[in-house]
């Protein structure tokens, strides 16, 4: 089976590349919504410990984790040590269970694949990218987003020279979503003619 890691700084079009992934049947395991879960369930009582009064009625209130990592400079390195290993521990389930099944294919959709060191246990890294311009007009156009905000997110990721540097294949998301699509098939094609080692190296 081959592992493949998407990629993508905020506001790259990450989504829609794995949206283009799975209509083409192609399994994705989307580590924001793992989150998401983990922020509703199993991660709940840990950030309470961590972050005291950010959660409320079994789930984490954002907003208010949101400002209690403001105004601590050491904050999302701890909420990372919670967090991470219980993503890492749903994509490994995940791979091996695509493993199990017999697919050929299997994607990761993890926004800090470099990193977090994702990158070298892939077979394949997909980097979606586009201007700094567009970036910053589709970041800012989202609910409560700040310029103080987003700088603080860009600060945390590598470069988007960097992640195309590191990348096998790059997906400009500049234009329709029929020309991410067309980029994407494309890319699927190449890919299905490939082996994979990583399962074997690095999850089986």
């Amino acid at each position: 089976m081959l592992i493949v890691g998407l990629t993508g700084s905020i506001g790259m079009g990450k989504s829609t590349a794995a949206a283009c992934f799975r209509d083409r049947g192609i399994a994705v395991f989307d580590a924001d919504a793992e989150v998401h879960r983990l922020y509703e369930g199993a991660a709940v009582a840990s950030i309470e410990a961590a972050f005291p009064g950010t959660t409320a009625e079994g789930r984490v209130e954002r907003a208010k984790l949101a400002d209690a990592l403001a105004g601590d400079p050491q904050g999302f390195a701890r909420l990372e040590r919670i967090v991470h290993p219980l993503v890492q521990a749903a994509e490994r389930a995940f791979v091996r269970s695509e493993a199990r099944r017999g697919a050929s294919m299997a994607v990761l959709d993890i926004p800090l694949l470099c990193e977090t060191g994702g990158d070298e246990k892939v077979d394949v890294v997909v980097v979606a990218s586009a201007s700094a311009a567009t970036q910053t007009s589709r970041v800012m156009s989202r609910p409560g987003m700040t310029a103080q905000r987003l700088e603080s997110l860009l600060a945390r990721q590598i470069s988007d020279a960097e992640k195309r540097r590191r990348a096998d294949f790059v997906v400009d998301t500049e234009g329709s979503i029929a020309e991410t699509r067309a980029q994407i098939d494309a890319i699927i094609t190449v890919l299905r003619s490939r082996e994979g080692q990583a399962f074997e190296r690095d999850w089986a």
